[in-house]
């Protein structure tokens, strides 16, 4: 009979960042070890608050599946002697599986022959399979930072108080240091501080819940978010939404109890981003606006228990507040008396990266980078502002209040900006260089703060990669890939057509005198190929959540250095590989691209040679493809490369008909050469778009 399966590891308050992850490896340990033992089980879900993780596993089956597996013994060679009577080997064999010689079989494999004997393995009993899972499962949790308590041998994020470990109504023995598993639960510290005894998995929940714990962590943000938005309702305001601030917070509490608060309206003069994230990093206060998302002088501080004496909680909270944002104007008023370019200087005390040098180098390299790219992209009548912004984008470093809220570098920036005289476009460039921060973050408005943007990001990249610290597969220090990304939405999202091989060669060639003794290992490829096959692999990435990734392959192959038409390539040959008709037209496409590639290297550079083709089709093959690649190429120019498309489309009759009448490897090597040398000008012709042998022809069709 399937019985439910619960482990909850209880602790003092565990950090909330550390919740999700935990919850994580104890799911995957779990489910790991019982899928290896084949134990079957029903819906898994977790729990977690700031005092416990907890998995509880529904329906798990009494022990694991029996299978029958074909077990291999020695060489039929070595098992057998010459007069064909079984060796020592075959009889140790058939001993080990209390079977007789006469009843082994043999299995041929790419080895030989050998015996064999097809044995049943019973399955574990589930109480012993969990015991030495859930052993595992604790053990094996992944925190940040560990500790050790009291005469504690392991180690664990905050002091284990209580284990629970059931398996139905029966207690599995489980030990995490000085701690014993049982049955018994806790409720919430101060509401339900008494024990809380458990006959079955079943009851967990709700007898958390009963004892003011809501242990569910999207049952709890749901609580949260509705009693937090119903709060600033009551007190006339609307939430300022901030996602990874309400995950925070439902990890910080088993009871969220939200409360309102207020501060001194003369605080608003201060930038509303500084008083959000005063309120937001020191105190998890979310912050309140009015209907036209101006910031109010108010806040909501969520409490883990309800507060007996609501006034004197508040008192408590905004106490520590008004003294939060006095520090924030003291950094803000002194900040202001050094204007931002006397901060500048300041940056060559600010190591950017040991090899590569300060801030101010850095500040150096890029706004060359900028105003280069600037003038590449067509933009060379923003030099002045990218030039000036370029030089201030990094002196918010030095300032006090960025000291203090490193999150707020480059709003900081605009700010002072201002305040010092600088025109408004320059100090929305230095604020807006930073964007996009991340994924759904936006872009920036205007052409300087991208630039700025595109050529901070390629200076790092360039520079990381050249110096041999390029990003792994489980460490990323420098956020390159998010970098990367970045720069692709970037030039994507503003449309700048520029040559990103040539910006690669000009950060490098701005990093020279840092990198030119840098060390790379033997073999390696040169600093410029690793920096663009990592762009490929992120936009291959980016570009595959939204398009076949054999399309991706195809366009990405024919070149990527313009990524604004690469990217209208790619829109352009997903909308025909979806068609029916597209099968046989990768077929006859690919069938070029092959001989080109397998024949091609061996003829001579050239234009096909007219006069030297003699075969009527082969004739008509060249008419067409001289007529068709005038209209490609100037389809292409427009970037029409759907009109590109049904251009090369229709070649296909005449490179049909060529490859059914024509003999490609004629003996008469001048012919075949030239025969060749015409499919090679079609591949050509094709590679403007896409490398169509990427393509799985035999799946084109049911796009």
């Amino acid at each position: 009979m399937a019985r439910d399966l619960l482990l909850e590891v209880g602790a003092e308050e565990i950090p909330a960042s550390f919740i999700g992850p935990a919850l994580d490896d104890l799911k995957r340990v779990i489910t790991e070890r019982m899928a290896d033992a084949r134990l079957k089980h029903g819906e898994v879900r977790t729990f977690g608050t700031p005092r416990r993780l907890a998995v509880w596993v529904k329906d798990v089956a009494d022990a694991g599946e029996d299978i029958i597996k074909e077990v291999l013994g020695p060489s039929a060679k070595a098992a057998f002697d010459a007069q064909g009577k079984p060796t020592k080997a075959a009889e140790k064999f058939a001993e080990s599986l209390k079977l007789a010689v006469d009843q082994l079989g043999r299995a041929t494999t790419a080895k030989g022959e050998y015996l064999s004997a097809r044995v049943e393995e019973k399955g574990r009993p589930a109480a012993d399979i969990l015991k030495d899972t859930l052993h595992a499962a604790v053990h094996g949790i992944n925190f940040r930072k560990s500790m050790r308590w009291g005469d504690v041998d392991t180690s664990f994020a905050r002091p284990v108080q209580w284990l629970v470990a059931l398996l139905g109504s029966d207690v599995l023995p489980v030990v995490f240091g000085d701690v014993t598993s049982g049955r018994t639960t806790r409720g919430h510290r101060f509401l339900s501080p008494d024990a809380i005894e458990l006959k079955a998995p079943a009851e967990y929940e709700v007898a958390l819940e009963k004892a003011h714990v809501v242990a569910d962590i999207s049952k709890r943000r749901a609580q949260l978010v509705e009693k937090v938005r119903a709060a600033a309702s009551k007190a006339g305001a609307q939430l300022l939404e901030d996602e990874s601030l309400v995950d925070q917070v439902t990890n910080l509490v088993e009871l969220p109890s939200p409360v309102v608060g207020t501060f001194e309206e003369r605080h608003l003069d201060l930038p509303p981003e500084v008083l959000v994230q005063e309120m937001k990093s020191h105190q998890r206060y979310f912050s309140l606006v009015d209907s036209a998302g101006k910031l109010q002088p108010k806040f909501i501080a969520v409490s883990n228990t309800p507060v007996r004496d609501e006034q004197l909680s508040l008192r408590g909270y905004q106490r520590v507040l008004r003294a939060r944002l006095a520090d924030g104007r003291f950094f803000f008023d002194e900040d202001r008396k050094t204007p931002l370019i006397d901060r500048v200087e300041k940056l060559g005390r600010v190591v950017w990266q040991g090899q590569l040098g300060s801030y101010l180098e850095k500040v150096e390299r890029f706004r060359t980078l900028a105003v280069w790219l600037g003038q590449q992209a067509g933009r060379a009548g923003e030099a002045v502002t990218i030039e000036r912004a370029a030089t201030l984008a990094k002196a918010d470093l030095v300032t006090g209040m960025v000291g203090e809220f490193p999150e707020l570098q480059g709003i900081m920036g605009r700010e002072y900006a201002r305040a010092g005289g600088e025109p408004d476009a320059v100090a929305l460039a230095i604020a807006e260089h930073y964007l996009p921060r991340g994924a759904e973050d936006a872009l920036p408005t205007q052409d300087a703060g991208a630039l700025i943007g595109i050529a901070d990001r390629l200076d790092s990249l360039c520079g990381i990669f050249a110096i041999g610290k390029a990003p792994t597969g489980a460490a990323d220090p420098f956020a390159l890939r998010r970098a990367c990304i970045a720069i692709i939405r970037l030039v994507l999202g503003r449309g700048y057509r520029f040559s990103l091989s040539a910006a690669v060669d000009e950060s490098l060639r701005l990093l020279a005198p840092k990198i030119a003794n840098a060390k790379r290992k033997a073999g390696e490829p040169a600093p410029r190929e690793q920096v663009l096959e990592f762009f490929r692999g992120r936009l291959k990435a980016l570009w595959g959540e939204q398009h076949r990734t054999d399309v991706v392959e195809a366009v990405l192959s024919a070149g990527f250095d313009d990524l604004v038409a690469a990217q209208k390539r790619l829109e352009a040959l997903s909308l025909i590989v979806g068609r029916a008709d597209f099968q046989p037209l990768a077929v006859a496409f690919k069938r070029v691209v092959n001989i080109v590639e397998k024949q091609g290297r061996d003829v001579q550079g050239g234009e096909t040679n007219p006069q030297k083709l003699v075969d009527e089709p082969e004739r008509n093959l060249h008419t067409a493809f001289t007529q068709a690649r005038s209209t490609v190429s100037g389809l292409v120019r427009a970037d029409d490369f759907s009109g590109a498309l049904r251009e090369i489309t229709g070649l296909k009759p005449a490179v049909d008909t060529f490859f059914d009448k024509v003999m490609v490897m004629a003996e008469d090597k001048a012919l075949r050469e030239n025969r060749i040398r015409l499919l090679v000008e079609i591949g050509a012709l094709f590679n403007q778009v896409a490398d169509f042998s990427k393509i799985q022809a035999e799946t084109a069709a049911a796009a």
